[in-house]
């Protein structure tokens, strides 16, 4: 298997998927870190990436059609884990005094509130989104997100817009 075949690079977008949410998971269960509702909805486009790749990966189409459908479906998931991190990095960065308060957490929302009022809330992030909790070499978890999400995105939107050798 080239190192540049399409399969190949869908199955290096799956590996890196499963590694990060690993160390999310380790960093929950593992150090005990309760994530906030940004960091749960990073997880969703990250996953969401993984399963696309993985789905591209078995699936190896032929079609250069399928090829960029599959990137472009990845690129769009792990571009909303990249803006959430984004948001979730300036949350991190505002002035005490203009954190938004704490609000109840994404159970309740969930149980509650309307599926669209619930992105809504969280998308606002909280206090709770603000606190910083984890550094590593003075960085953020969310900013160590953002910059894992970036090379992914560079990663997908390569594998969206290259040329695929005619077979």
């Amino acid at each position: 298997m080239q190192w540049k075949s399409y399969r190949a690079v869908s199955g290096l977008l799956v590996i890196t998927s499963v590694i990060g949410m690993a160390f999310a998971l380790y960093l929950e269960h593992g150090q005990g870190l309760e994530p906030c509702p940004l960091c749960i909805f990073q997880r969703v486009g990250l996953i969401g990436l993984g399963i696309i790749s993985l789905i591209a990966f078995l699936h190896n189409p032929i079609s250069n059609a399928f090829k960029r459908g599959y990137a472009f479906l990845g690129l769009l998931s792990i571009l909303w884990s990249a803006g959430v991190a984004t948001r979730h990095v300036w949350l991190q960065h505002l002035p005490p005094d203009q954190v938004p308060s704490c609000g109840p957490g994404l159970d309740y929302w969930l149980d509650t509130l309307p599926l669209k009022s619930v992105f809504e809330q969280v998308l606002k992030g909280s206090g709770e989104c603000a606190k910083v909790d984890w550094t590593l070499l003075g960085q953020s978890l969310p900013v160590w997100s953002l910059a894992f999400f970036a090379v992914l995105t560079l990663i997908s939107l390569w594998q969206l817009l290259r040329k695929y050798p005619i077979r």
